[in-house]
């Protein structure tokens, strides 16, 4: 088999071959399965190093849980752990398994036919949903929830239709039911959540994107290089979509981006929803659940696609074959010019785009990374799908949801993403900056009212580095290298310029708030160590919390001079409207890394027009 580049994602070759030695070292029996397979990445400076595969094993006779590393070179499993507190991300099989024990439940049967609902017991869906963590004496171990919703048949969208206040609560290892809760009759909404079989429009033209001399990157395996810009292109089970060795003109600007995590908190205090706060990356896992793209629907233009391969339940490779999606795309004016005498320049802006997209449950999620010709990096998450509803009587004024159809309310939540980068403007020595912009006081220093300026904040330590975005203050964090300075004597540097937007709006005391600490800062920072890899900690599914970064960074370690990781905290706080429904319109969120000082000039300068009677440049009126 071909050796990869040790950033590469796993082939499906590896993941037989781990699975393989997995196999001959005796470490699997009839009822192992594999909720998480992942590669374990080389150590920063290894010039050679081995390629492993951590396993994470779920007995699921016991539900006990072990990760075991792989070695792929020495054919040997290198270490074994118990996982400890919280569980592995759910299995496939276990959403079945959620809905055949449900449906099994005489209490449930009952429930539904207290309701009236016997004859549609056929075509219910049991939705399957991460418990969160509330210490009951009752839920230890695997344990998931599931909610009702109604289906007229097996291809209806069942979103429309919840039987409010009917909650199962599952034992996923002893398969049986814990409890099942009962609360109140609300009638099911009766309208129809269907949005494929609408009449398409007529009055749209056609746009046809071409580049008949082909695009203008290069691809060679994984590596990537497009104007100016060069990196690696990864993918595993858990982030999905990841960047490698990020660098601009030949100089280092990121070694590692992803988004490690993100949370879905609902801020509804109803027996079926109050529990509510996905992980959607280390309960249900990104990359597992990443979507084959589609030409035309998914991605427009000259297209090149990454494959990659993921686990499934029982160690086995799985294709996705077009997991990754890249192109280029026009992007307006990057810049312009008319001088005195009429004379004009322009020149457009063009941008890399680099995709993918993961379908969780009933929403979607789009991860698009952007490369600018001006040295820009930028992350766009796109939220899309169906928005989670429940039911009340119609014209109810509900404190939490709104009503966006007849009968069906939809409570209000978030989508908070962490995006985790790991910087290395010009070398792994770097140091972090905060930038205020603020008004100066009427007096000797502005003597007319109209001064302002900015102010500089060093944050040298992880507790001074837990930050809020402040667009007031147009607050920005700037990455400084400590090992180059430009042609006027400053430090080389990269600004990352958020998006302001709600952290975390639960209460200290709640138990989401200690699991998903990290949602509760725009930024976080660290130095760079190998095992701190996810915000919430290894295993947010049903942990009680403090793990990831509010536990790395209580020590408080120094952030001057050091090889940093940035972690920040953005995404959108939905209130939903009448318009999401039956499928929601993008919700966008993001961040933009730029250049500040890390070039000496608009590195911009030498763009073709792009007009072949170049009537975009040199033009007299």
């Amino acid at each position: 088999m071909t050796r990869p580049h040790p950033l590469d994602p796993l082939t499906a070759d590896e993941l037989t071959a781990g699975r393989a030695i997995l196999a001959d070292e005796g470490q699997l029996t009839a009822t192992t399965r594999f909720p998480a397979v992942l590669p374990v990445e080389p150590d920063k400076g290894d010039a050679a190093p081995d390629r492993r595969v951590q396993y994470t094993l779920l007995d699921t006779a016991t539900g006990q849980a072990r990760d075991v590393v792989v070695s792929l070179a020495k054919r040997e499993v290198v270490s074994s752990e118990d996982c400890g507190e919280g569980q592995p991300a759910y299995l496939f099989e276990e959403y079945d398994l959620a809905a055949s024990i449900t449906k099994a439940s005489p209490d449930w049967r009952a429930a539904m036919e207290r309701r009236g609902l016997a004859d549609r017991i056929e075509h219910a869906f049991c939705a399957p949903l991460a418990p969160g963590f509330f210490g009951r004496p009752d839920e230890t171990g695997r344990v998931i929830r599931s909610l009702t919703f109604l289906r007229d048949d097996e291809s209806d969208s069942p979103w429309a239709h919840p039987v409010e206040g009917l909650i199962v609560h599952i034992d996923l290892t002893e398969q049986r039911v814990i409890r099942v809760e009962d609360e109140g009759d609300v009638p099911v909404p009766p309208e129809h959540g269907r949005y494929g079989d609408v009449p398409a429009r007529t009055t749209l033209k056609p746009i046809e994107i071409t580049q008949p001399e082909g695009p203008s990157f290069l691809v060679d395996g994984n590596e990537v290089t497009w104007e100016g810009w060069k990196l690696r292109v990864g993918f595993n089970a858990r982030e999905g979509l990841t960047l490698h060795q990020i660098s601009f003109q030949d100089r280092s600007v990121l070694h590692r981006a992803s988004v490690p995590e993100m949370v879905v908190p609902y801020g509804d205090t109803a027996p079926g929803r109050f529990w509510i706060s996905y992980f959607d990356a280390g309960e249900y896992l990104l990359g597992k659940n990443g979507n084959d793209l589609r030409l035309g629907c998914d991605c427009l233009g000259v297209i090149h696609y990454f494959p990659a391969y993921v686990a499934d339940d029982h160690g086995h490779p799985v294709e996705i074959p077009r997991a990754i999606c890249m192109h280029e795309e026009d992007y307006g004016i990057l810049w312009k010019h008319t001088d005195l005498d009429g004379r004009a320049e322009v020149r457009r802006s063009r941008r890399l785009v680099i995709s993918s997209i993961s379908t969780i449950g009933n929403y979607d999620y789009g991860f698009f990374w952007y490369l600018y010709l001006d040295g820009t990096v930028e992350l766009e998450a796109k939220a899309t799908g169906i928005v989670f509803a429940g039911a009340a009587p119609s014209g109810t004024e509900h404190p939490h949801a709104n009503e966006i159809a007849p009968g069906l309310f939809a409570p209000v939540h978030q989508h908070l993403f962490c995006a985790r980068l790991d910087v290395a403007i010009d070398g792994e020595r770097n140091s972090l900056v905060e930038v205020d912009v603020e008004r100066v006081p009427m007096g000797e220093r502005n003597p007319y009212g109209n001064a302002f300026t900015w102010k500089e904040t060093p944050l040298r330590t992880e507790l001074e580095a837990r930050r809020h975005a402040d667009p007031a203050k147009a607050r920005v964090w700037e990455i400084r290298s400590a090992e180059r300075t430009n042609r006027l004597g400053r430090p080389t540097a990269y600004q990352l310029v958020p998006r302001p937007s709600a952290t975390l709006m639960a209460q200290p005391e709640s138990t989401v708030h200690q699991r998903a600490t990290f949602a509760t800062r725009h930024l976080w920072a660290t130095p760079y160590r190998a095992g701190e890899r996810y915000p919430a900690g290894e295993r947010p599914n049903a942990h009680p919390g403090g793990a990831g970064l509010p536990a790395w960074t209580a020590a408080d370690r120094d952030l001057t001079d050091t090889d940093l990781v940035l972690w920040h905290v953005f995404g959108p706080t939905h209130i939903p409207r009448p318009e999401d429904w039956p499928v929601m319109p993008v919700d966008y969120s993001g961040f933009s890394l730029r250049p500040y000082g890390f070039l000496d000039r608009n590195p911009a300068l030498d763009l073709p027009s792009g007009a072949a009677d170049d009537h975009c440049s040199a033009h007299d009126h």
